[in-house]
């Protein structure tokens, strides 16, 4: 604000020397609030609609007008949206089947085999899906950063930073503990008497965890959706490692925060309401792959 001038003060003094500018998009809020009209009160102009900064929030009837026109770049099939939203389920999905290859067999593991430390495996399990995104952002930006331990081995095979390879990466290590604890929990649900009996049949141990994944398929099933949710909605780590650049590394949640940011609410609903569909579309295909399970 400069020399403790609250922002009130600041617009009724800068208000009446300059007319609001026709767009605010790349302005900072508090040239938006020192912009007047004849009402007193600030008006901030966005793409597509005017948002009025009145009691700190939006009106209904602009929020009205950006529902519209987000529904309109939906069914237009907006170009910068359709390919944000191809860009997001190329990096989530490729990182949800690299992370349930790791994390399947990892979770049936530690749900089936005793040895020593698997207490604290089992911790280590635990820590790793609360971890807080953004700290795993971080840490594989350090490490591949120019002057990280794998940025400066210049392999050519290992991905750089602000690529969609590196926030495959970020999102692996996001999910792969969630995909092996959730699988853990639902082999541990399982009759611990079923493993004996198969193999006292005569099935391989391979036949026994298997046929045990196969009983448990239900709660894998959900350990694969919750890992799938947790990486298409992350921000704070694709933010990091991808950097938010357009037409390269932009994604569905960090195009969403850039957009609120510009004041440009109709791309950021389309952008919000195009998220939910995919999160529906997926739950029920889940609910599909589990048949009559719940019924």
């Amino acid at each position: 604000m400069g020399a403790g001038r609250s922002a009130p003060e600041w617009g009724q003094r800068y208000g009446r020397k300059r007319p609001c500018p026709p767009y605010l998009e790349r302005r900072t809020a508090l040239e938006a609030l020192a912009c007047r009209v004849p009402g007193g009160r600030p008006l901030f102009h966005a793409r597509g609609s005017a948002v009025l900064f009145e009691s700190g929030g939006i009106r209904t009837h602009e929020l009205a007008t950006g529902l519209r026109h987000a529904f309109r770049l939906i069914l237009h099939a907006d170009p910068e949206l359709l390919r944000i939203v191809l860009l997001s389920l190329r990096v989530s999905l490729t990182a949800i089947v690299l992370s349930s290859l790791i994390g399947v067999p990892l979770g049936a593991w530690l749900g089936l085999r005793r040895f020593f430390g698997r207490r604290l495996a089992i911790a280590l399990l635990y820590t790793g899906m609360g971890f807080p995104p953004v700290v795993v952002g971080l840490f594989v930006y350090l490490l591949l950063s120019r002057s990280g331990p794998l940025g400066s081995l210049n392999w050519p095979w290992l991905p750089h930073l602000f690529t969609p390879e590196a926030m495959v990466i970020a999102q692996i290590i996001i999910a792969t503990p969630l995909v092996a604890g959730f699988t853990m929990a639902a082999v541990l649900g399982v009759d611990p008497n079923l493993r004996p009996q198969l193999i006292s049949l005569g099935a391989t141990p391979w036949q026994a965890t298997w046929t045990l994944l196969r009983e448990a398929r239900l709660g894998v099933i959900v350990s694969i959706v919750a890992g799938f949710g947790s990486v298409i909605s992350e921000v704070g780590a694709v933010m990091l490692v991808g950097g938010n650049i357009e037409g390269s590394t932009r994604v569905l949640t960090t195009a969403i925060v850039l957009e609120t940011r510009k004041g440009n609410f109709d791309l950021a609903l389309a952008m919000g309401i195009v998220l939910l569909a995919l999160t529906f579309t997926v739950n029920l295909i889940v609910l599909r792959l589990q048949g009559r399970a719940y019924d």
